[in-house]
């Protein structure tokens, strides 16, 4: 299984999450609402800081950073949530999805536990340059846009794209930019 590949020389990252079997979970507020309460947790008592994020409806994307640039932490607090998020998701899916999805999630278990929400591969890329960061960055909030989901990419709900584009002052995340709070 492929693992964070946190380097102690970078200190802000654009990772992916992944549904297993790409399935569509992110299909209304609630299931996305536990995504963006748990980076605000994760904010308010871990120390995490979102720049960037776009949920879709099998997967996210965001860019993130340990507000002091502790890779020890932030790999700590990036695996924190992904599985707490992982049950809360699995246990909303039991009530709320077709049963064909529990059955994705147990045969995507492996064996070391029951049932599997997130696909183990992560992806970190650690951004490393004002170009790169700009490219993930329109990469993210492009993303609704580019899938045909909405028109305009302010318009995507659970994405920052309107805060960055100053269209709203709050946003379902509280948001940094790098460098302040």
């Amino acid at each position: 299984m492929e693992r964070y590949r946190i380097d102690p020389e970078v200190g802000v990252y654009f990772v992916t999450f992944t549904v297993v079997a790409w399935l569509p979970v992110f299909i209304d507020e609630l299931s996305c609402k536990i995504i963006t309460d748990s980076l605000n947790f994760c904010r308010e008592k871990k120390f995490l800081r979102t720049n960037a994020f776009v949920i879709m409806p099998n997967h996210l994307h965001a860019i993130v950073f340990d507000v002091n640039f502790d890779p020890t932490r932030l790999k700590h607090t990036l695996d924190d949530f992904r599985k707490f998020t992982g049950r809360q998701l699995l246990d909303l899916s039991a009530k709320y999805r077709p049963v064909s999805f529990m059955e994705e999630f147990r045969k995507h278990a492996g064996k070391d536990r029951e049932r599997r929400f997130w696909q183990p591969t992560q992806h970190p890329e650690g951004i490393t340059s004002d170009k790169f960061y700009a490219q993930k960055l329109n990469y993210i909030h492009d993303n609704p846009r580019r899938k045909g989901l909405v028109h305009h990419v302010q318009d995507w709900r659970f994405s920052s794209a309107s805060f960055w584009l100053g269209l709203e002052e709050k946003n379902d995340v509280v948001l940094s930019g790098v460098g302040w709070d």
